[in-house]
């Protein structure tokens, strides 16, 4: 397919920008990416990747996206991909009575756990089964869907702003999948960013996944197991930028989940992972002509529901982009 002259351009490439593109490159379009970083560098990379909305705005859109990706997800781990499995786990609170954390209010099969089952430290527990996605695998399989479905190889590009990238991509129409760059990108003053942090260890044999809350901020703990590595975490940390793991609270984090799970008390710590959230009061899906110049297609702000909207957003941005193009 001849790509000298994209019919539509993505800036960014994580979860969003790659299930963007590869949407429009399997819908015939002449696609092209250009990102500031490759998608193993990307945020998305340290992704804990259970599907459940979480730290996403009210919208009523939501949980049709979700619901879309769990499709997706579903499917793929039908057909064998060892990037994602459905698997079983626990959510649980630190409060007595209190409601399910908020990423597995919507589970399909989400019920109580007898007081015998919940984890030492908690008051609550539920049981659910969803998708657990390992993040570095699947940002490969993306890309490598793209690039078969015509799509142009990743263009590395750093743009400072929305007029920037428009110039530089020459296309009709740009798609934003900046996520947190997004707040100096558009610029959107209401995008924050919340700092995660995930610490990856030897697997001791666990293969539920675990998610305990608590009522302070921040107070967040998961466990999730991919083969013969867990991904442990976690933090939410509003407004922070650091890119950088933080050795306190690799360590906080260590020992948060060996309470929870005795089993992760002497496992080994092969990498340290950080990522940005992009917060913002709703996700921003729509399409917005500039002025004499092509259409932007806005997608970001998924806070901590990446890939648990990637899909269903993907289609409904691929469609604006379509339209936009006649």
């Amino acid at each position: 397919m001849p790509q000298d002259r994209p019919d539509v351009t993505v800036i960014g490439a994580g979860v969003n920008g790659l299930t963007t593109a590869v949407a429009l490159a399997e819908a015939g379009v002449r696609v092209a990416i250009h990102a500031a970083e490759m998608p193993g560098q990307t945020t998305s990379v340290a992704a804990g990747a259970v599907w459940g909305p979480h730290m996403v705005g009210a919208d009523t859109r939501v949980s049709p996206w979700a619901a879309q990706t769990l499709g997706v997800l579903t499917g793929l781990a039908a057909a064998g991909h060892a990037f994602v499995h459905v698997t079983a786990g626990i959510a649980a609170s630190r409060a007595p009575d209190s409601d399910p954390p908020e990423f597995a209010a919507e589970a399909p099969d989400l019920s109580p756990c007898p007081a015998a089952d919940v984890p030492a430290g908690y008051k609550t527990a539920w049981r659910l089964t969803v998708p657990l996605v390992s993040m570095p695998p699947y940002l490969d399989y993306l890309r490598e869907r793209y690039q078969g479905a015509g799509g142009a190889p990743i263009r590395q590009a750093a743009y400072a702003t929305v007029t920037e990238a428009v110039a530089a991509a020459g296309s009709p129409v740009v798609v934003n999948c900046t996520g947190c760059g997004a707040r100096n990108f558009v610029p959107d003053p209401g995008l924050h960013p919340v700092r995660g942090q995930a610490v990856v260890v030897t697997n001791p044999g666990l293969t539920d996944f675990f998610v305990g809350v608590g009522s302070d901020e921040g107070d967040l703990t998961y466990a999730f197991p991919h083969g013969d590595r867990i991904v442990l975490g976690g933090t939410e940390q509003p407004g922070n930028w650091s890119r950088e793991p933080d050795a306190q609270t690799a360590e906080l984090i260590l020992s948060r989940c060996a309470a929870a799970m005795p089993a992760l008390d002497r496992a080994d710590v092969i990498e340290h992972r950080v990522g940005l959230r992009p917060v913002r009061s709703q996700v921003r899906l729509e399409a917005e002509q500039e002025q004499d110049g092509p259409v932007v297609v806005h997608n970001y702000g998924h806070g901590g529901a990446g890939v648990t909207l990637s899909w269903g957003c993907a289609t409904e941005a691929a469609a604006l982009a379509i339209a936009a193009l006649g």
